[in-house]
């Protein structure tokens, strides 16, 4: 007979994967173990191995439900009838606040993306590029003279991510308030650099 689902399996999925996060980041993805996983979970190894098949699948999962979220997040974002500057502003706001409560997901983005499985970096490599396009196409509609040429839209829009991760990384401490207002920033800078 198969055995049952649990009804709080995908919660328990969810913190395995969060607090698997906070291991991997404060320790590393190398130096972490699935043991050490588990005694931060309060659960055994083999209880891990229920959900995750192993270290592998753990990045996998806690990239995959990140990056989805703020892909989701980041265009399920209402942006009817503002005009593109301000839905500049919108996005770049929605991004740090997404932001907030992720550091060791976002930290070990870095580390753990090259370590999967090509098929799994394509998969959330296509999740990146959707927000990517997204915020492309925004400020493609705030100056599209200036950012005609591809090459220099993907510039100017890596640019805008690079000092939001910038803000992220070198701000932990930052207020809600202080995040709204460096968004704002980014996107003033944006704005009159590409005009």
């Amino acid at each position: 007979m198969a055995r049952t689902i649990a009804k709080d399996h995908d919660a328990k999925r969810t913190r395995i994967l969060t607090v698997a996060a906070g291991v991997f980041a404060q320790q590393g993805i190398a130096r972490a173990s699935m043991s050490e996983v588990a005694r931060a979970c309060g659960i055994s190894k083999a209880n891990i191995y229920h959900y995750y098949a192993g270290k592998d699948a753990l990045i996998y999962g806690i990239l995959e439900a990140y990056l989805t979220a703020l892909r989701d997040r980041l265009l399920g974002l209402d942006l009817t009838g503002l005009a593109p500057p301000d839905q500049l502003h919108a996005t770049t706001r929605e991004v740090l606040l997404a932001y907030e409560g992720m550091d060791a997901e976002h930290k070990i983005q870095t580390e753990g993306l090259p370590l999967l499985p090509d098929d799994q970096q394509k998969a959330l490599k296509a999740v990146q590029r959707d927000m990517v396009a997204h915020v492309s196409g925004i400020l493609r509609a705030c100056a599209p003279a200036q950012l005609a040429d591809d090459a220099r839209c993907r510039d100017v829009t890596m640019s805008v991510f690079g000092m939001l991760n910038w803000f992220f990384m070198w701000q932990p401490r930052a207020t809600r308030e202080d995040r709204i207002a460096y968004a704002a920033t980014v996107a003033d800078l944006t704005l009159d650099g590409v005009r």
